[in-house]
């Protein structure tokens, strides 16, 4: 399969890059190719600019490649921190400007984009890994689970991703590297689940 692999965490030394390398590690063993990008290292640009609005604009070689690739995808795994209940701007950036009408999703025909969209991503597979510093506890009676809904259905439904898995490790602060070697078990065990050889 080939899968694509996406990384929002400004700190090279961070868990969700251990995380991300160990995925593409694992993913890779079992033979799938796996092409990682690590949007900080790469200067992704998230702002998006009023000519790439229409569906039809003429886009930047480099955010044509990333909506060719995640087209192209048989599997997408998105790893990031929870960032007052958001992924980081830098990712919400890549969605906006990758995730495009026309290649991402589309609406039916006769309508101007008011209605259900239907979703053209191939990808039938997708795996969000977040980090967290919130206990779950105070998280769901709080805040209750923001990134469930946006991944689950804002983004991959909508795009036509049916199959999503979302695992949060927390809390990341206090974690011992003991706790955080069963973690990335745990991650290895999630993707060759997901994306089996």
């Amino acid at each position: 399969m080939n899968l694509s692999l996406i990384l929002a965490h400004p700190n090279p030394a961070s868990f969700n890059h251990a995380i991300a390398t160990t995925a593409a590690t694992e993913l890779r063993r079992l033979g799938h190719t796996v092409v990682l990008h690590d949007l900080y290292a790469e200067r992704f640009d998230p702002i998006l600019p009023a000519a790439e609005f229409a569906q039809d604009a003429k886009l930047p070689a480099l955010i044509a490649a990333h909506c060719a690739e995640i087209a192209a995808a048989d599997g997408i795994i998105i790893v990031h921190p929870n960032w007052w209940g958001q992924p980081p701007a830098i990712l919400k950036g890549w969605i906006d400007r990758v995730l495009r009408a026309g290649q991402a999703y589309n609406f039916i025909e006769g309508d101007n984009g008011e209605g259900v969209p239907v979703g053209l991503l191939k990808a039938k597979a997708a795996v969000v890994f977040n980090t967290a510093n919130t206990p779950k506890e105070r998280e769901d009676a709080v805040f209750g689970d923001p990134l469930e809904l946006l991944w689950k259905k804002c983004v991959f439904d909508l795009c036509g991703v049916t199959r999503v898995h979302r695992e949060t490790f927390r809390v990341v602060i206090a974690s011992t590297p003991a706790v955080r070697e069963e973690w990335l078990g745990r991650v290895r065990k999630i993707v060759a689940d997901e994306f089996p050889a």
